[in-house]
């Protein structure tokens, strides 16, 4: 994953996100960084998006009739014949 990057127009500051930190420029517009996914600022029109991260929601291959079908299909249990040997 990407990490995000921003740009404060005020002190023209490029912060970039780590996850477990808080990151700010220290103008008076207080861009800050928090956790690498949320950004506050004071106005956030004075904020520049460089970069960011796209969030991994692909959909599955399998709709939710497949995944029942193959939950039911793993429940089943397995028969075992007996055959007389002559």
């Amino acid at each position: 994953m990407e990490q995000v990057k921003v740009r404060c127009k005020v002190c023209n500051r490029e912060l970039v996100g780590r996850v477990g930190k808080t990151i700010s420029c220290g103008c008076t517009n207080m861009t800050t960084i928090r956790d690498d996914e949320r950004i506050s600022a004071l106005d956030l029109s004075q904020v520049v998006m460089l970069n960011s991260y796209k969030s991994n929601t692909t959909k599955g291959v399998l709709t939710h009739e497949d995944i029942a079908w193959q939950e039911a299909r793993r429940q089943r249990k397995v028969r075992k014949l007996d055959f007389e040997v002559r």
